[in-house]
């Protein structure tokens, strides 16, 4: 199955991710090497969130993701949100960062 995790960023996130962004990376790459994350990048003009592209068995894996990373334990993400998607064109995505 497929879900997205959206995540609203501070108004400083440029500046704010500094001392926490070698934690989410880490966290990120754990997600990455077991294959359940398959893209993830931030919103351009405004860098106000990003979202994430999950293959995984359950919705409560990706929450689990979002409840362990450092962006949210340490209030640079303001909301976040997960939601299952069904690819309706396309193929599915064979690929990782």
């Amino acid at each position: 199955m497929y879900f997205l995790l959206f995540y609203k960023y501070v108004e400083d996130m440029a500046e704010a991710r500094t001392p926490y962004r070698d934690g989410h990376l880490a966290h990120i790459q754990g997600y990455v090497d077991r294959q359940e994350l398959q893209l993830a990048g931030v919103y351009a003009d405004p860098f106000d969130g990003a979202a994430l592209l999950f293959k995984v068995d359950s919705k409560l894996q990706v929450e689990d993701f979002a409840k362990n990373d450092p962006y949210v334990l340490n209030n640079l993400v303001t909301e976040w949100a997960v939601r299952e998607w069904n690819i309706a064109f396309g193929s599915k995505i064979n690929f990782l960062l």
